[in-house]
């Protein structure tokens, strides 16, 4: 049985993916700001066979909350064995381009409260040697594209930080696994027309998990977004520039 601590548990992958530890029998550990929400999921998870559910209502661009939520949910499931950070928004680019102040808010939402979750997460699985932190970030942030850079900013942030942590936590027995879905069908895309490459929470969900257990480094979901983004980040500068994307 792992012990597996949730953040942005309502979120449609990461409810995707809590189903599946449910059904291992995992303990969980849910966060989210919807006291409704969670209560929902969590009766569902322990309906799945969950070993047990706790949750813990938080926004979690409220930085000060994250000490308390990290001993509250040590405390209700026993310690803790993985960390996923699944939170975020999806900022509307133009909106943000007419306003500093949204551009600040989306990229502390979807950069700055991931790094310092990640900051709190790898010293505590570092001084107990050991642990898995899985952190959702977004094939946007491999490449600063005209049609979503705020976002694409703060995805690239939460990406290179978490190198740096791989980095120094590897030898120190902590997994750091950053994972990077290309289109997903969820409520938070719900406006956009899809097509061939979307992918279903449930199909992101499986390979979350076994990204995790697999201690993989990084992977893109589904796997094709890795030559879609290995191409996109080879276009040279001058070409780039000119293209719509």
């Amino acid at each position: 049985m792992q012990r597996i601590l949730i953040i942005g548990a309502t979120s449609a992958i990461a409810e995707a993916t809590a189903r599946l530890w449910a059904a291992r029998g995992d303990a969980l550990f849910l966060v989210g700001r919807r006291a409704d929400r969670l209560e929902v999921i969590a009766a569902d998870l322990r309906v799945r066979g969950a070993a047990a559910v706790g949750s813990f209502v938080m926004d979690a661009c409220d930085i000060p909350a994250h000490g308390a939520m990290l001993e509250a949910a040590e405390l209700t499931i026993g310690g803790l064995d993985v960390a996923l950070i699944a939170h975020g928004s999806l900022p509307d680019q133009k909106a943000c381009q007419a306003s500093v102040e949204l551009t600040l808010r989306e990229i502390d939402c979807n950069g700055l409260s991931v790094v310092a979750l990640a900051t709190l997460l790898g010293e505590k699985f570092e001084t107990q040697g050991r642990g898995s932190l899985a952190v959702i970030g977004s094939v946007a942030g491999d490449r600063g594209r005209q049609s979503n850079y705020v976002y694409g900013a703060a995805k690239g942030m939460v990406g290179l930080f978490l190198q740096g942590l791989r980095n120094r936590l590897a030898r120190k027995g902590v997994h750091v696994l950053t994972i990077k879905p290309g289109f997903v069908d969820t409520p938070m895309t719900a406006a956009f027309s899809k097509g061939a490459l979307w992918a279903k929470p449930a199909s992101i969900a499986r390979g979350i998990v076994r990204a995790i257990d697999r201690k993989s480094d990084e992977v893109y979901l589904p796997g094709f977004w890795y030559l879609i983004m290995f191409i996109i980040r080879h276009i040279p500068e001058r070409v780039f520039k000119r293209l719509s994307l």
